[in-house]
């Protein structure tokens, strides 16, 4: 799909989830075919003319001004994360830039030596395709306990997104799984807008389409969502119940390093420190 096809079908969708009177849009008692805004009913409220937006939203206008973009932004209610999403959605193609396979990604020295200074801190180094590129000892434990520890060093890396949609020991981790598949989505969607050019991440995207209905639907919902802070109960088949809080600790465009904790003296800690326990102890795991 092309830029303008992506940023109308971001448009057109969500659009069509914002319901009338939550814009303050009156609906004069009057039956309405559609539960979202008319596209005349947004471009009022952006301050465009009803015939550009529609252009726009069908994928026939080549180009949007920031200001307008910010106007729709505001119309549509988005938060800062879906607001940075449509602005990188509008952003003009260069004639050179074509979709390519990406450089391999990889753990720098000082993510490296971080990794290694969370002692008694479940953390994984994320790439921006949701490859696992290391772990340590009580990340692995936490989050796929089940696989090999040193599957990252191997050409094919295990991805979180397919382990949360295609893994069955993944899908049993979290108690509310739908919450923390709507948000893998959301990063994702929001990754492929910033790399449109991203071979690898759109084939990612097709594969988890074609293999799981669940991933299908909610892609097509064209959330976006920035993984930084979330809260999730998980079951560990060791350990039992827990509940964590997830951080994306991130600094420019490279992987970013994903940590676990509980507050001191919870039994989540408790339970954190029981596994840390029964965890290998084990260094971390860089891939050359």
């Amino acid at each position: 799909m092309s830029e303008s096809g992506r940023l109308g079908a971001f448009l057109k969708t969500r659009r069509a989830q914002l319901r009338p009177e939550d814009a303050g849009v009156p609906d004069y008692g009057e039956r309405r075919r559609v539960p979202g805004l008319r596209r005349e009913e947004l471009a009022l409220l952006a301050g465009v003319s009803s015939s550009y937006y529609t252009r726009l939203e069908q994928g026939h206008s080549s180009s949007a001004s920031p200001e307008v973009l910010d106007a729709l932004a505001t119309a549509l209610q988005l938060d800062e994360a879906e607001r940075q999403h449509l602005h990188a959605l509008a952003r003009p193609a260069s004639q050179s830039r074509r979709a390519r396979r990406q450089a391999p990604e990889r753990v720098s020295e000082a993510t490296g030596q971080l990794l290694d200074a969370l002692v008694g801190v479940p953390a994984i180094v994320l790439g921006r395709r949701s490859d696992v590129l290391a772990w340590n000892g009580l990340g692995h434990a936490l989050f796929a306990g089940h696989l090999d520890f040193h599957a990252v060093a191997a050409p094919r890396r295990p991805n979180m997104a397919q382990l949360v949609f295609l893994d069955a020991h993944t899908r049993e981790l979290y108690a509310d799984w739908p919450a923390k598949a709507k948000a893998v989505v959301g990063n994702l969607r929001l990754m492929a807008g910033q790399h449109p050019d991203d071979t690898a991440l759109h084939e990612l995207v097709g594969q988890l389409s074609a293999r799981s209905p669940d991933f299908a639907s909610m892609w097509a919902d064209h959330r976006v969502k920035a993984c930084a802070t979330a809260v999730y109960e998980m079951r560990h088949p060791l350990v039992g119940r827990l509940v964590v809080t997830q951080q994306t600790l991130a600094s420019g465009p490279g992987p970013s390093i994903v940590v676990a904790t509980a507050p001191a003296g919870s039994p989540s800690h408790t339970t954190l420190a029981l596994l840390a326990q029964a965890a290998p102890r084990r260094p971390r795991r860089t891939p050359s």
